[in-house]
């Protein structure tokens, strides 16, 4: 018996050595080992005190679930349960120590509250590198009642309404299977971003819905737009400065302005030029324009529009398919004396179906001989 005893215990002792040395001292922790083999942490934040009656602010447990998600050492996943939450605005800060999901299966609400329309976003994310937004639910920024607010189309020095999720100095992330209804501002914002993807999203706000632009881009570097339905009251895809390698395909665009380029020169010396914008296999039904080029009528840094693909597009009761418009006044507060898009290079364009006629404002300045 003592001999028996020995040997299992001999036997337990030499497994233990084995499986410390074959994973070099690694925290045996379960949890982490299920986390290798595939499985992420879930923080539901129902655990973290949610409230799901479209009523109750839930941001505070929302922030609490993020913050242990992000600094859960391994593949993190928030998850929002097919239920209704009011969220006031809220931040999802990184950097987070792994990668990290948030998962909207449900319907979030927005705040129409003098507080929370004061914010510049509603939801935002910022920081966060290998982030994923998706799960097929519902932002709801009930812009309905709080557009009567938006005085921008008369006053240059209006208050912006929330936009309803923004991305700002984001890396490698991807976003998909979302609905956004009735954004108060801007459906989407991505600021200062490196590769990120948009598939399978589906916009709406009503035709003459203010300021509602589908996908905002800005300052990034390779963002991918496909497979998405943008019916909105604004831009269905605005681009400004800083873009370069935006890639658009397998979109539907309209009601909406179309897609833009711009505005660029409007704020003086601290824009940056736009470069190689694909826009490929897609549909724009009843919009005001097609793709469009817009400069602020005014002497500014010269900036240039170049590498801009515009291919295999079918435009249908589209006013203006492809428009540059080198003297943008709005609000007619324009000095007029001259345009700040120094060189447009469009290197393709196929179009077909229905178009009407396309215009330009302005004449192109030329650089000059050196």
């Amino acid at each position: 018996m003592i001999v028996l005893i020995s040997s299992q215990v001999l036997r337990t002792f030499l497994f233990l050595f084995l499986l410390a040395w074959i994973t070099k001292g690694d925290d045996l922790n379960p949890l982490r080992v299920s986390e290798r083999d595939g499985r992420p942490m879930v923080f539901n934040v129902m655990r973290y005190g949610a409230v799901a009656d479209g009523r109750t602010d839930n941001s505070q447990a929302f922030l609490k679930a993020w913050s242990e998600a992000c600094n859960w050492d391994g593949r993190a996943r928030v998850v929002i349960p097919s239920k209704t939450f009011k969220l006031f605005p809220v931040l999802f800060s990184g950097p987070c120590k792994g990668r990290i999901a948030f998962i909207i299966k449900g319907t979030l609400l927005a705040s129409n509250s003098p507080s929370a329309v004061s914010s510049e976003n509603w939801i935002n994310f910022e920081n966060v590198d290998q982030l994923t937004v998706a799960g097929g639910g519902t932002l709801d920024a009930q812009g309905p009642s709080v557009w009567s607010l938006n005085d921008c189309n008369t006053n240059p020095g209006c208050k912006a309404l929330p936009i309803s999720m923004t991305f700002n100095f984001v890396s490698n992330a991807s976003v998909h299977h979302l609905r956004s209804f009735n954004s108060q501002n801007g459906h989407f914002k991505v600021h200062g971003c490196q590769k990120i993807d948009f598939r399978n999203i589906r916009i709406s706000a009503p035709e003459d819905s203010p300021n509602t632009d589908g996908i905002k881009i800005g300052n990034s570097y390779r963002v991918r737009i496909r497979h998405t339905i943008i019916q909105t009251g604004d831009d269905c895809i605005a681009i400004v400065s800083g873009s370069r390698k935006i890639h658009i395909s397998n979109v539907f665009c309209g009601p909406g302005h179309g897609i833009s380029i711009g505005s660029l020169g409007g704020h003086a010396y601290t824009e940056y030029d736009v470069e190689g914008i694909f826009v490929k296999n897609s549909v724009f039904k009843k919009t005001a324009n097609g793709l469009r080029i817009k400069t602020y009528a005014r002497d500014s840094k010269p900036l240039k529009a170049s590498n801009i693909v515009f291919e295999d597009i079918n435009m249908i009761d589209v006013m203006y398919p492809i428009i540059i418009d080198q003297q943008y006044c709005p609000h007619n507060q324009c000095d007029l004396q001259g345009s700040s898009l120094l060189h447009c290079r469009i290197l393709h364009q196929t179009c077909k179906s229905a178009m009407l006629h396309s215009e330009t404002y302005g004449e192109p300045r030329l650089p000059k001989k050196q």
